[in-house]
């Protein structure tokens, strides 16, 4: 009796495990079909612009009018059209001027009027950070 019950409980147990061999190779989900799925940072909190800026060479013209400056066109391509702009030199001094483009001023360079600037201990030739000002 032992042989008949081993011999019908050996046959369902050998289907058993077929059984689960069948259901084992299961589709794998690829993870990065399932991370494309998930929107970029970016896109879930909006696209935020960072504030354009440059640093360039001032340059002391004298000729010009206080209040204005003279940018190259390509410059001002790089930090955005505006009709002013700000120059800031090492964190602490901010100046606004209204633009003029001119091609012979050099692309990395920013030429203001420099009459007043040795006052707040600014030098021709300084290194500064230009963006431009809306409005």
């Amino acid at each position: 009796m032992v042989e008949e019950q081993a011999g019908p409980g050996a046959g369902s147990g050998e289907e058993k495990p077929e059984e689960s061999e069948e259901e084992l190779p299961r589709k794998k989900i690829d993870i990065r079909s399932a991370l494309a799925m998930i929107p970029p940072a970016s896109q879930v909190l909006g696209k935020q612009k960072k504030q354009r800026e440059r640093r360039v060479r001032l340059r002391f013209h004298n000729e010009l009018k206080e209040g204005i400056a003279k940018v190259n066109p390509e410059l001002l391509k790089e930090i955005g059209e505006a009709e002013y702009i700000e120059v800031v030199v090492a964190h602490r001094h901010k100046f606004r001027y209204r633009v003029e483009v001119d091609e012979s001023v050099p692309p990395n360079e920013v030429w203001v009027n420099g009459e007043k600037l040795p006052e707040y201990g600014i030098s021709d030739n300084t290194i500064a950070t230009v963006r431009a000002v809306k409005a």
